[in-house]
C-alpha cells in the first residue's frame, strides 16, 4: 500500500491527478486537463449513486438480506452478457437499440456498481480518483507481459 500524504494542492484548489497522494474517502472527480476537483467531492457519482441505488430498492430490487456476494455476482453477470453481446457481432441493444449490446451491458455493469455502493455505502467516487492517481506513478503494463 502507497504512503498517503496531503494532496498537493495547486493555487486553484485543485489536485492532480498524477499525485499519488490523494487521500481515500477524500472525494474528487477528474475534470478537463487531468486535475483533481477536492470541492466537487465526486457530486456526479454521488447523485449517479442515489438515482441508481434509490430506483433499484423502489423496483424491489433489494431485499433486507443481500450479500455483497450477489452484488459481485449480478455485476459479473453484466460483464459477461457484454462478452456475450461482441461474440455475436455486438448488435444493437434491444431495449435502448441506439446503443450497441456491449454499450448497454457496460452500462448495466457501471449502474451495478454504483448500487452496490449506494446499498453498502461504499465511496467509489473517491477510490476511482485514488486509483487514476496510483495508475499514473506504475510504470508501463505494471512491469508485466500483459
Amino acid at each position: 500500500m502507497p504512503e498517503t500524504t496531503q494532496p498537493n494542492q495547486e493555487s486553484s484548489g485543485n489536485v492532480m491527478v498524477d499525485s499519488p497522494d490523494i487521500q481515500p474517502g477524500g472525494g474528487g472527480c477528474v475534470s478537463s486537463g487531468g486535475v483533481v476537483s477536492k470541492s466537487i467531492h465526486c457530486d456526479v457519482f454521488d447523485d449517479l449513486i442515489e438515482v441508481i441505488h434509490s430506483t433499484a430498492r423502489e423496483k424491489g430490487f433489494w431485499p433486507e438480506n443481500r450479500t455483497h456476494s450477489e452484488c459481485i455476482a449480478l455485476i459479473h453477470s453484466e460483464v459477461s452478457e457484454a462478452l456475450e453481446a461482441l461474440r455475436h457481432g455486438n448488435p444493437p441493444d434491444d431495449k435502448i437499440p441506439q446503443f450497441s449490446g456491449a454499450e448497454a451491458e457496460l452500462a448495466d455493469t457501471i449502474i451495478r456498481i454504483l448500487d452496490m455502493a449506494g446499498g453498502f455505502h461504499l465511496d467509489v467516487g473517491g477510490a476511482l480518483v485514488a486509483k487514476l492517481a496510483y495508475n499514473q506513478t506504475r510504470p508501463y503494463k505494471h512491469g508485466k507481459e500483459f
